[in-house]
Parts: C-alpha cells; structure tokens; sequence
C-alpha cells in the first residue's frame, strides 16, 4: 500500500545552514500494517510523515502509493489518498464551522467536488453513525460549532474525519501529545479501534515508547534521517520499553528527548 523507495531530503541545501533530514530511507507497508516510529530529536520522523503527505518533496527517491507514484504531485492532489492527524488538536478541524460541515469537508476530500450540498440528510445519518464509537454524544451535536469542543473532543473529531473516508494511508503525528493523559488514553483506544474497523494501513509517530509497542503490528526507530532498528510481529509483542533503550544506546550521539523518557 505504501512504498518509499531511497527516500532523501535536505532543508536549506548547500548553505551553512544545510540540515540533512532524510537519509536514503526504503520502508515498505503491505495493506493493514500499522506502524509505529519513535527516534531521537530531529531523527526526521515529521519529516517521513510530511514527504508522504506530499507537504515535502523529497530531494532524491519516489512515494508509492496503492500502485501511484505521488512523489511530486502536490499535497492536495495526495490528500485523496491520505488522512492525517496532527499534535496540536486545533489544526485538524475548522473551528467556525459545524461539526457536521467539518465532516463533509473531510468527505469530499476522497469524493470530489461540485454544486451539490455538502450536508444532505443522507450524509447526515452517516456522520452520526461514525460520531457514535466516540461516546461523547457529538452525534447529537453536528450542528455545534467546532471552536465550542474541548481539545480532547476536537482530536477525536479529527481522527474520525481522517478515517472515516478509508484512506489508502492514515498519518498520525504525536497525536496523542498535546492531551492530558485521561484523554490521551482514550484516543489511542479509539485509534486502536478505529485502525482495525476500517483496516487502515498506519504510520505513527510517538513520543510514547509503551505505546508505540502496544499500538500496531510494526516500530521502527529513527535517528539522524535513517532508520536504525526494526521490530514486527511475535518480537514486538514480547520487547519492553528497557529493549528499546537497550537498542537506542547502541548509537553514539543519540538523545532522546525528556518527553520520550519521562513517558
């Protein structure tokens, strides 16, 4: 469903400046996968998430997406293909409209656009039935402005606009991070729940190492642009935060930030 093949990117090219994100970085996900990441400062784990996007072009090497070659389309022709959360629960949604009206934005991304009604009463009883796995009542509530809801409500309204379209790739960046923890719990139950209702293929970048191993099938970490370690299947299941430290350690120069460790 997805491939990055020999995937480099470089800010402020061939200044003083010059910092080297990615390194010739080759991932490959098979339909379903969910893979999580985590890495040290500036490992360039935003920056995969972006060049998949299409918000970045990568210097050197191609974005693959579901058979599309992506790599220089730009980033509202990939939205077709991509859903997106980010950290801060503020960028994901419109606070001046509706609920109901941020939905039908976020449905018309993978469904074209026209003259038609954005809300219709069919379009309507959908929205509702996708608002109820979030047992916040928002269902109730689609005419409600979205600059009404507390942070929490507006990171679960967020992932439920970016799944509930089936995207080929759902991006999710520290999407839990901004929230306390009460509710940075319940959005990764949801996004757990919501990833296997719709079978989603996932990347996921943390802060969090628990959760990056209890999330997904896949981890990968990341430091200085590449990725230097890789777990999957029964060996993800069984690792423990210490491994990862373990691994971590191996590379000199690493610093995982205060965030990571104190999680």
């Amino acid at each position: 469903m997805l491939e990055l093949e020999h995937i480099s990117k470089a800010f402020f090219r061939r200044t003083i400046n010059e910092k080297i994100a990615l390194r010739d970085v080759s991932l490959r996900l098979a339909e379903g996968d969910f893979v999580t990441i985590i890495g040290s400062n500036g490992a360039g784990k935003s920056t995969l998430l972006n060049v998949v996007s299409g918000r970045y072009r990568p210097d050197l090497g191609r974005v693959i997406i579901d058979g599309h070659d992506v790599t220089r389309q730009p980033d509202y022709k990939v939205a077709r293909y991509v859903g997106r959360v980010f950290q801060d629960p503020m960028a994901g949604t419109c606070p001046h409209l509706t609920i109901e009206e941020n939905l039908a934005i976020a449905w018309a991304r993978t469904h074209g656009h026209g003259l038609g009604l954005g809300v219709t009463r069919a379009r309507k009883a959908q929205f509702r039935e996708e608002l109820k796995i979030l047992e916040q009542g928002l269902e109730e509530r689609l005419t409600a402005r979205v600059g009404l809801l507390s942070g929490g409500q507006r990171q679960a309204l967020s992932l439920v606009m970016a799944v509930f379209t089936k995207p080929k790739i759902l991006l999710l960046d520290e999407h839990t991070a901004a929230l306390d923890p009460t509710r940075a719990e319940l959005i990764t139950n949801l996004t757990r729940e919501l990833v296997a209702k719709h079978n989603l293929t996932t990347l996921m970048v943390t802060h969090n190492m628990e959760q990056a191993l209890t999330l997904g099938n896949r981890l990968i970490m990341m430091h200085e642009g590449q990725i230097i370690f890789e777990l999957s299947g029964e060996e993800k299941a069984k690792a423990s935060v210490d491994d990862l430290l373990a691994e971590f350690a191996k590379f000199k120069g690493a610093a995982l930030s205060d965030r990571t460790l104190l999680s």
